[in-house]
């Protein structure tokens, strides 16, 4: 499968406050929380009414929304990531090593996505996301150095562990 971008699959918003947040969301924009997979710390999902469902805005809080710094950012500082959804995922892989570009890999908890994170020329964290079972190949690699870990930085690190 040739690399391709399909469209905006969500934006990661970091919080100190979920329940503000969700408040905000679904009161004030009146979006609707979805599913979301445990990945171990507080979060929610929240999609639009018309989109038939897709989780286009995710909240995230606890340890991984504080970062290096211990306080959770706020303004355009707290946009954690933007995640595309793709195909391709073993061609995007080798874009990625072409370019020396370091990346590190996810496979969503309970879920068939795989995912890529690579970071943009200005520092911002970029997610694509795969549909695993449209995918061939190995799935995305989860060994320490390669796979993704939740608000941890990778960016101005060489290329994969």
């Amino acid at each position: 499968m040739s690399a391709v971008v399909n469209g905006l699959f969500h934006i990661a918003v970091k919080t100190a406050s979920l329940e503000s947040s969700l408040a905000f969301y679904k009161g004030v924009l009146g979006m609707k929380e979805v599913a979301r997979p445990n990945f171990g710390y507080p979060g929610a999902w929240l999609s639009c009414p018309g989109l038939g469902g897709s989780a286009i805005v995710h909240l995230y809080a606890g340890g991984p929304a504080l970062g290096n710094t211990g306080a959770v950012p706020s303004g355009s500082a707290a946009i954690d990531h933007i995640s595309l959804a793709c195909g391709g995922f073993h061609a995007f892989r080798a874009r990625f090593a072409a370019h020396d570009l370091p990346w590190r890999e996810f496979l969503v908890p309970g879920t068939s996505l795989w995912q890529l994170f690579v970071y943009d020329p200005s520092g911002v964290q970029m997610e694509l996301t795969f549909e695993g079972t449209l995918e061939s190949g190995a799935p995305p690699d989860m060994s320490p150095g390669s796979a993704y870990v939740a608000g941890t930085t990778f960016f101005g690190l060489p290329n994969r562990a």
